[in-house]
């Protein structure tokens, strides 16, 4: 039988009944989850975010909100927009092409650096990390393979010591997915090959820097021609037609 204490005693630390929200999020934590959610290519471009949904998310008022969304606004993740809900970010096809320029450069520049004094330990951690992305895919985990994938770009630029590098790398590594997801063609799932990582491995346990370079500029050109980037310009309307009326 149910008495009324009990009754007190199983809804106590509710509200009028309802079950309380679970504790807010700190703003670095809501931070953080977003943009590993634009990583695992969970957030799409053009996608809404409205700050109201986003507050009851994550259990906070909408000023940590506006300001988590400023700074992916900053990384280049997030539009925000006067008066309207800021959107998850779509490259442009130029936009999209720069971000592989510009990757080819940097990441070129760190396997280069890191052939020439890459260590024991770093060398195990990278084959360590090929392991596990290998592993992933093979189960049929895409995601946890999506996320090493990347991660064993990140972690080469963190091994060659460069931090401003490796913060390159970090800012256009994040940017990628919404390329991805934008202009992903049929004719593949544009991620990383597993052989392509192993072959720049080799390359810097060897120590030759050329290879290490040809074998990353290679791979980050094969990934950018799996995109479907080509320009798809419209006919401009033709005026007459858009404007004509009908006679009464």
């Amino acid at each position: 039988m149910t008495t009324r204490k009990g009754t007190r005693q199983r809804t106590a630390g509710r509200i009028d009944g309802r079950t309380p929200r679970a504790p807010a999020a700190s703003e670095a934590d809501i931070f953080a989850r977003m943009h590993q959610a634009v990583l695992d290519r969970r957030l799409e471009p053009g996608m809404k975010l409205k700050e109201v949904a986003l507050a009851e998310a994550f259990g906070v008022n909408r000023a940590v909100v506006r300001r988590v969304l400023a700074r992916l606004s900053y990384e280049r993740l997030v539009v925000l927009r006067p008066n309207r809900a800021a959107v998850v970010a779509s490259p442009s096809v130029q936009e999209s092409r720069d971000i592989f320029a510009a990757r080819r450069v940097v990441e070129a520049a760190v396997v280069a650096s890191l052939a020439a004094s890459v260590s024991r330990a770093a060398l195990k951690s990278l084959r360590t990390l090929l392991r596990d992305e290998q592993a992933a895919y093979a189960r049929g985990d895409t995601r946890r393979g999506l996320q090493l994938s990347l991660e064993f770009h990140r972690a080469l630029a963190r091994h060659a010591g460069n931090g401003v590098l490796a913060d390159f790398v970090d800012h256009l590594v994040a940017r990628t997915p919404l390329v991805v997801l934008a202009y992903q063609s049929g004719n593949g799932d544009s991620a990383c090959a597993e052989d392509a990582h192993a072959a720049i491995v080799d390359a810097l346990a060897r120590g030759v820097g050329d290879e290490a370079v040809a074998r990353m500029t290679e791979h980050l050109t094969n990934l950018e021609a799996q995109l479907d980037l080509d320009e798809k310009k419209r006919p401009a309307p033709d005026l007459a037609t858009l404007f004509a009326a009908t006679s009464a």
